[in-house]
């Protein structure tokens, strides 16, 4: 269910001694995520000095579009192993997953980004167009790891620490949070973009592009385009305390990290 609003003088906290890191859409972007992930190590061992516990969440979309989904996944794997490090299910990653069995859906992932995705898991890019759905298919089954498909099918569906909620595309306003459905926390755009009032809690979700952090109030967005920008963001939560990481790539291709900036 819902938790209880807060008063307005109150804002929303993350648990004391707890640090959040909240990861958008990364579709593919290997080379923004190590910088990213650089600069989050580099910030979380400052936090341990000051014995602040660190918490990391993807917000799903690792992959399609971009060029490196597979190098994406295997990043992400490794730090697994270091971190405690959650990852939401995205619309594409159900796209994924779904297209390994069903031809339709693979037209469609295909469409959407799929093909980057195939290609940096070595399919040739012109035997690609050269080939039926159902061979697509096959050589999907044949060339992508079963750790893969296994690790994606770990990923959860909404995160909930302190006065936040985490999701990937955001929730169907008014609706308890044990009776949302997956295509809306996974899909959905209207009515939630545009609602108005509290969810009893801050959302915060990727999903839909936005050139800035976006933050109304009621919801915080924070896919900034990483394959069409070379802008990977990071929201940083600790206390009532909101801040900003961001890898970036720069005029002459080279990728850093900003220092961090204030939101809230």
């Amino acid at each position: 269910m819902f938790s209880t609003p807060k008063a307005k003088n109150d804002p929303p906290r993350i648990p004391k001694g707890r640090r959040v890191y909240a990861i958008g859409d990364v579709h593919g972007c290997a080379e923004l995520l190590m910088s990213l992930i650089e600069g989050i190590e580099e910030d979380i061992i400052r936090g341990e000095k000051e014995g602040i516990e660190s918490q990391i969440i993807l917000l799903g979309d690792l992959i399609d579009r971009g060029p490196d989904s597979a190098a994406v996944i295997d990043l992400v794997c490794k730090w697994r192993e270091m971190r405690p490090v959650e990852v939401l299910f995205g619309n594409h990653e159900e796209m994924f997953l779904e297209s390994f069995e069903d031809t339709e859906m693979l037209r469609h992932f295909l469409r959407h980004g799929g093909r980057e995705t195939l290609i940096s898991y070595g399919a040739d890019a012109k035997k690609l167009s050269n080939s039926s759905v159902a061979e697509v298919q096959t050589l999907m089954n044949r060339i992508v790891p079963a750790k893969h498909r296994k690790f994606v099918e770990s990923f959860e569906d909404m995160i909930q620490v302190g006065d936040y909620l985490f999701v990937h595309a955001g929730i169907l306003p008014g609706v308890p949070l044990d009776k949302q459905k997956k295509r809306h926390l996974r899909w959905i755009r209207e009515p939630f973009l545009s609602h108005c009032k509290s969810h009893g809690m801050i959302v915060v979700h990727g999903h839909t592009i936005i050139d800035e952090v976006e933050d109304t109030g009621y919801r915080i967005g924070i896919d900034t385009g990483a394959y069409s920008s070379g802008r990977l963001t990071a929201l940083v939560l600790e206390g009532k305390k909101r801040r900003c990481l961001a890898a970036v790539t720069g005029k002459k291709g080279k990728v850093f990290v900003e220092g961090t900036r204030l939101i809230a």
